[in-house]
């Protein structure tokens, strides 16, 4: 495959792993939907054996996604969520691991009611301050695990100072970077050994396809992470990842402009309107404005902050005329479409979380999430004007 790392990244995303057909030069290369492939001999294969192990389509993905993540290894999953567990099953029970305690309800769900059974220890924590990951660190710890931006606070992590720390620890740092997508973050350049992103999100952007993925430069991670895959099975499917190889070549464009609809919008909303809070990490508001502006580029160096916005209405009724009202705007799960959406992160996203966590966080019934997507702007302010107007 071709990977020439001098290209840019809109270069990369959609020539790596995309060259035409060898035999009939179909620009668009096959989908190689099959189960098996057929052996010239026993132990002689062209390649290929079985798809759980490996699957032509796949691994054009894996490198594209290698690419755009400076890594030398991509492994894709079935979904986010199989992407974390295998991530986390590579330790064993009696280990410990340090999670932000602003992370993705169902990282929470997986670990406290399927991986906390079989010995291991989770431990969540305030991943804002590096000092305070480094004071709970324990003899036992092997992994530290953060988002950053959280979600759904868009609390930030100082991915620098973190990296330094776990490697003074002799502890692995993985980070789930499925908010920004690496057209807005590359925690690989910071010295993170791991990085996971859900590719239902912003890689695929057309809410369409579930998948997920893992990439790092350790070797022996990545064998590991490999192996993982093969001896769990959570594959994604050949169709799956021909249609986010497909959806890749565009993430660019579409980080770009949901993220500036998304900047223009936050900073409207926080001026216009008397909310309870309006977060979003590109605003002087936010209290790790400056980490934001230290870390969160896009490939060619600018400053960008993400599509993900997060509102809270300050009551119930407010939030539920608010949602009612929505006609741009859908009321989903998920984030990172070309479409917008948002959700109750409370009652949604993070119901599996105890209430006594979610409000010591902040996570309220009356917090809403917002992902922005790449319609037009002026559609998007008069859709939350007509939503907000009392």
């Amino acid at each position: 495959m071709v990977n020439d790392k001098k290209w840019g990244f809109s270069t990369k995303s959609i020539h790596i792993g995309n060259e035409a057909d060898k035999e009939l030069g179909s620009v668009s290369p096959p989908i190689h939907l099959t189960s098996t492939f057929k052996q010239d001999g026993v132990g002689k294969n062209r390649g290929n054996d079985y798809s759980r192990v490996s699957n032509p389509t796949r691994t054009r993905l894996e490198e594209n996604l290698a690419g755009l993540d400076g890594a030398k290894h991509a492994i894709c999953f079935s979904t986010g969520m199989a992407a974390t567990t295998a991530l986390f099953q590579l330790f064993d029970a009696g280990d410990h691991i340090l999670v932000s305690r602003n992370t993705y309800g169902g990282t929470y769900r997986m670990s406290m009611n399927v991986l906390k059974r079989q010995g291991m220890e989770f431990e969540w924590i305030d991943s804002r301050d590096s000092k305070n990951i480094k004071k709970h660190i324990r003899p036992n710890t092997k992994l530290v695990h953060v988002e950053t931006p959280t979600n759904p606070l868009l609390e930030l992590c100082d991915l620098q100072e973190t990296s330094k720390i776990c490697k003074e620890a002799g502890v692995l740092l993985s980070v789930d970077n499925t908010f920004m997508s690496p057209y807005g973050q590359r925690p690989l350049e910071y010295g993170v050994d791991i990085v996971m992103q859900s590719s239902t999100k912003s890689l695929s952007g057309h809410s369409d396809i579930l998948g997920g993925v893992l990439t790092t430069n350790n070797d022996d991670l990545g064998d590991r992470i490999r192996f993982m895959l093969k001896a769990t099975g959570g594959v994604p499917s050949p169709f799956d990842n021909w249609i986010l190889l497909r959806s890749v070549k565009t993430l660019s464009l579409r980080y770009q402009k949901s993220s500036e609809n998304a900047l223009k919008l936050a900073q409207w909303l926080s001026t216009d309107y008397d909310l309870k809070r309006v977060i979003y990490p590109g605003l002087d508001s936010h209290p790790q404005f400056e980490i934001a502006k230290k870390q969160q580029f896009t490939p060619n160096g600018n400053n960008i902050f993400g599509n993900m916005i997060s509102i809270d209405v300050g009551k119930i009724d407010i939030r539920d005329k608010f949602l009612e009202k929505l006609k741009v705007i859908t009321l989903a799960e998920s984030l990172g479409g070309v479409e917008s959406l948002c959700c109750v992160p409370y009652d949604m996203t993070h119901a599996a979380v105890p209430v006594e966590n979610k409000i010591k966080m902040g996570i309220t019934e009356t917090l809403i999430r917002l992902s922005i997507g790449i319609e037009d702007f002026e559609d998007l302010k008069g859709d939350l004007q007509n939503a907000l107007a009392k």
